[in-house]
C-alpha cells in the first residue's frame, strides 16, 4: 500500500473515530541522536533530519493543544540492561547493539535533545525496555489526560517503536505512527517492515502533516 493511500486512510479513521489525541515521543535522547557522545547512534545526517522534522511538528501539535509527553530510557546500573538475555548476548559483540550495556546508563549522556521537551510537556523517564508502557507510568499519563489515541514519533522504528505501537493497540488505543517523526539505526528495511507490521496490524501509517491538517480543520469546524 502506498504511503498516499496509507495517510487517506489514516486521516479517514481518525475522522471517523473521533479520538482524543496525545503526542508520544520515544527515546528523543542524546544517546540516540547526538553523534558526538550516543551509544546507539543513528548516522549523524539521519539525527539531523530526524530531529529537523521532529521539532516543528512538536511545535505545531502545541500550537493545536495536544498533549505532549517524551518517554526515555533510564537505567539505574548496568545490570537493569544485562539481565535482557538478547542485550547480553550483543553486548560487546561489534554489532549495531555493542554499547547496549552502556545505552542510557549512569555515566553517559542521559538528555533529551534541544527543543524536544518544552515548559508544559510531560516526561516519562522510567523506561528500561522496548515497549514505553512497561514499568512507566504512561498509561496512567494518557488516560488522566482522557487520551484514547496516540501519535508516535520517536527511535527506533523496528524496536521501540514497534514495540509501543503494539503495546498501544492492546491497551485499545488507536495508534499513529507518524512516519516522518520516525527513524531506525538500522536502516531502511528494516524502517519500512516496522511500518508494514504495524499498518498490517495495530495501527495507521501517516505522514505529520496529514493528520495535524485535519485536527486543525476540526477546531475551525470546517
Amino acid at each position: 500500500m502506498s504511503a498516499d493511500i496509507r495517510s487517506i486512510e489514516g486521516a479517514d479513521s481518525f475522522a471517523r473515530l473521533a479520538g482524543k489525541p496525545a503526542i508520544v515521543t520515544i527515546d528523543l535522547h542524546r544517546g540516540h541522536l547526538d553523534p558526538s557522545v550516543a551509544t546507539l547512534p543513528l548516522p549523524g545526517e539521519e539525527a539531523r533530519a530526524l530531529m529537523s522534522r521532529v521539532l516543528p511538528i512538536l511545535e505545531r501539535a502545541r500550537r493545536i493543544g495536544l498533549p505532549v509527553v517524551h518517554v526515555t530510557t533510564l537505567y539505574q546500573d548496568r545490570e537493569e540492561i544485562l539481565v535482557n538475555p538478547y542485550w547480553r548476548y550483543q553486548s560487546g559483540k561489534g554489532g549495531v547493539r555493542s554499547r547496549i550495556a552502556d545505552h542510557q546508563a549512569p555515566g553517559s549522556h542521559l538528555e533529551l535533545m534541544p527543543g524536544v521537551a518544552l515548559e508544559g510537556d510531560v516526561v516519562v523517564n522510567t523506561k528500561r525496555r522496548y515497549d514505553s508502557f512497561v514499568a512507566t507510568d504512561l498509561d496512567f499519563v494518557l488516560r488522566s489526560r482522557g487520551c484514547n489515541t496516540v501519535f508516535l514519533m520517536g527511535v527506533n522504528t523496528n524496536s521501540c517503536v514497534l514495540a509501543t505501537a503494539i503495546s498501544a493497540s492492546v491497551r485499545d488505543y488507536a495508534v499513529y505512527v507518524l512516519t516522518d517523526g520516525v527513524d531506525t539505526m538500522m536502516g531502511p528495511e528494516y524502517h519500512d517492515a516496522a511500518l508494514d507490521i504495524i499498518a498490517g496490524s495495530f495501527g495507521w501509517v501517516v505522514d505529520a502533516d496529514t493528520m495535524l491538517d485535519l485536527l486543525e480543520r476540526q477546531q475551525d469546524g470546517t
